[in-house]
């Protein structure tokens, strides 16, 4: 597994790492022998970046990696702060963060914690910027050694942009959401800001598998949110209604080259991004991650290729698209 450097932590981590959302069983429950097989493949790998959050399973997800006792040499794991009740939307403390901080390393069996991220808070708390110097001030404390931002939209990763001490930033980028190739990944780039890519087959769509007839678990967010009642709904399929991402998934086997798997060709499309330091990929089944990781192995996508794409998704998904991007 390739590695790239993570911004200004320094550390290097595997191009493909290991979203755990779905150790927490929010999209229905995953027995303890399966999560730890993900994780025991995930290592085998040498797959060494894990994200996960305090709200995956109500703590869940960060229980099962933090007691898991095949963890990979190099190992870096994120979590994410701000989503709880506790906080989340409008009761943000220096304290309550602090405290939510102390319950993640507790679960995640670590004294400090390598990579916090702010859990997409609201566009007006980043904007009131007090929760910025209290990721600075409890860093200096030694309860986590880097702290970074998940965000939603390009807007709010702009504001997470200025701010000195930001190590990282969490975007939803995929070839279904291009906007982030205009100029923010550049920025990152400038600020030694380090990216990592969420949602990069967009809930699946770009795995080239689903049909207008695809039903989904009503515990699983493809159910439940497809019109952004329990969150943003570019959360869920980017933003794209269900239906029509899958007929565009279907007009996008036309770029992908013959025998290769969509989803490979997708991830490969991000990696191609030098901005990118490693795409977390979900997985509910422990061969997933092994097929992820085969995306670093690809050749480079032409130039060719990533024009055609781009006025793929100008003309044609872009339109589709719900919500701020």
């Amino acid at each position: 597994m390739r590695t790239r450097r993570l911004g200004k932590t320094d550390f290097l981590v595997s191009e493909i790492g290991l979203g755990t959302w779905q150790l927490g069983g929010d999209f229905g429950p995953i027995e303890d022998t399966d999560a730890s097989t993900i994780l025991a493949n995930a290592a085998r790998l040498g797959v060494n970046f894990w994200d996960t959050a305090d709200v995956y399973g109500s703590g869940l997800s960060e229980h099962r990696i933090g007691t898991f006792y095949g963890k990979p040499d190099g190992l870096v794991v994120a979590t994410k702060v701000g989503r709880a009740a506790a906080l989340y939307p409008d009761k943000y403390t220096k304290g309550g963060v602090r405290e939510s901080l102390e319950e993640s390393a507790k679960r995640l069996c670590v004294d400090s914690i390598d990579l916090a991220q702010l859990h997409c808070v609201p566009r007006d708390v980043l904007e009131a910027g007090e929760i910025f110097a209290w990721m600075d001030e409890i860093k200096a404390e030694g309860l986590i050694k880097n702290w970074g931002a998940s965000v939603e939209t390009v807007a709010e990763a702009e504001i997470c942009l200025e701010q000195a001490g930001l190590a990282t930033l969490q975007i939803i980028f995929n070839i279904f959401r291009q906007d982030a190739a205009e100029s923010l990944l550049d920025k990152a780039m400038d600020r030694d800001v380090g990216v990592i890519v969420r949602l990069p087959l967009a809930s699946g769509l770009l795995s080239g598998k689903y049909t207008r007839d695809t039903e989904f678990s009503p515990t699983d967010h493809r159910s439940y949110n497809r019109e952004g009642q329990a969150f943003s709904v570019g959360e869920t399929f980017g933003g794209i209604p269900f239906e029509t991402g899958v007929e565009l998934a279907d007009e996008l086997r036309g770029y992908v080259p013959e025998g290769q798997r969509m989803s490979l060709f997708a991830l490969r499309w991000i990696l191609d991004h030098k901005a990118v330091s490693t795409i977390i990929a979900g997985v509910s089944r422990p061969d997933q991650i092994g097929v992820n990781a085969e995306a670093g192995d690809l050749p480079e996508l032409p130039d060719s290729v990533h024009e055609k794409l781009k006025a793929f998704y100008d003309e044609k998904v872009r339109p589709t698209i719900r919500g701020e991007i």
